[in-house]
């Protein structure tokens, strides 16, 4: 299967069954997304076990690589602690922002691969990476025992 049937069957996919969807309550922090270019909007709220993600949801609307890349996310980060979750984000953005002939996308994505054709619409980079900083909103106001942070992130 080349990228782009990967690509087209992977977010229709999660965009139609999304993975992790609705609202931990409680939750240790949150945080919202906004990009005002498209309209997509979510909210992550997520558990933690020290450093480590133990639960993520997400909720909110958006178009369909907004939705998708959401919903791969929450399954990739599930379980793994901050320095994972920043190597995945970090590989993800260069998926996402690699020009020309750069190969395949590194095996260590799996499924997050399919992002990787989102740089063919560069209007659309924004819409997979909202998410992914999002999460980093989230991940920085920790709540340490209080309740849930509302930190919030725009794409603009």
């Amino acid at each position: 299967m080349d990228l782009k049937d990967l690509y087209r069957d992977v977010i229709l996919d999660h965009n139609r069954q999304p993975r992790n969807f609705g609202r931990l309550d409680p939750c240790d922090t949150s945080a919202d997304g906004n990009n005002p270019l498209c309209g997509d909007r979510l909210t992550l709220t997520l558990r933690l076990d020290g450093d480590r993600i133990s639960d993520i949801r997400f909720e909110g609307k958006g178009c369909a690589i907004s939705t998708a890349s959401a919903s791969l996310m929450t399954e990739a980060v599930k379980g793994r602690d901050a320095a994972a979750v920043a190597r995945l984000r970090e590989l993800v953005q260069q998926a996402l922002t690699a020009h020309g002939d750069s190969g395949p996308p590194p095996s260590e994505l799996g499924k997050l691969a399919a992002l990787a054709g989102v740089r063919e619409y560069p209007a659309r980079v924004k819409c997979a990476s909202l998410c992914w900083h999002t999460l980093d909103a989230a991940l920085g106001h920790r709540t340490d025992g209080s309740p849930a942070g509302g930190a919030s992130v725009s794409t603009e």
